[in-house]
């Protein structure tokens, strides 16, 4: 599919068929995002690869509850979806990697005044943006786009509850934070419209500035 085409079909789907996605077409959507940006070629992100009903409910067990299953109109469509795609992130990895000789002090950016650079290779609250942040975007994004070339629908799950649970549940290591899920199926065509749809968008000459804001 044309790039601009998958930009544009792309949308959140909510509401899946059982129906199993074939792990190879799992495998091309990750390894499509492992070539997504990655600060100081860090690899400091990871997936974990939730594949069936036994595997998936390990999710939705450590991250939901009985009264958000009850009362949410989209909780039966999403948990049907085949697969969940967790999105990981280490901080600690792009402190480690910023430490190194060819990074440390290249990428702190200028000093202001005689106060000295944020030190990124000491500690991630030195960070003004955490990189790694941004590197997990990368790649979900990747995967959103693949999944509408693969002829199937995702939707992000933020990280709202439960994470250490899941990550108990699941073997996760420290320092690997969850940045997100991804719920990966077929759509079955009985999503929900999102209220959020009827939001007006700014115009793209409130969201693009050139020269000056």
């Amino acid at each position: 599919m044309d790039l601009h085409q998958a930009i544009r079909r792309r949308a959140m789907v909510r509401s899946f068929a059982p129906d199993p996605v074939d792990p190879e077409v799992v495998n091309t959507l990750l390894e499509a995002a492992l070539r997504a940006p990655s600060a100081g070629n860090t690899g400091g992100t990871a997936w974990m690869v939730l594949d069936g009903e036994a595997q998936t409910a390990r999710y939705w067990v450590a991250t939901t509850d009985d009264s958000w299953q009850a009362r949410s109109r989209r909780s039966e469509g999403l948990r049907r979806a085949p697969v969940i795609l967790l999105a990981y992130a280490s901080a600690e990895a792009y402190v480690s990697r910023y430490a190194e000789p060819d990074k440390a002090g290249a990428e702190s950016g200028p000093a202001s005044g005689s106060r000295p650079g944020p030190s990124l290779g000491v500690h991630a609250d030195e960070w003004p943006v955490p990189y790694w942040t941004g590197d997990a975007a990368f790649g979900v994004m990747t995967v959103l786009l693949a999944a509408v070339d693969a002829g199937l629908g995702a939707c992000i799950l933020g990280n709202f509850r439960g994470e250490a649970a899941l990550a108990q549940s699941l073997g996760v290591p420290e320092p690997w934070r969850l940045f997100c899920a991804v719920a990966l199926g077929h759509p079955d065509g009985n999503d929900h419209r999102s209220p959020s749809l009827d939001r007006p968008r700014p115009s793209p000459s409130e969201r693009i500035h050139r020269g000056r804001w």
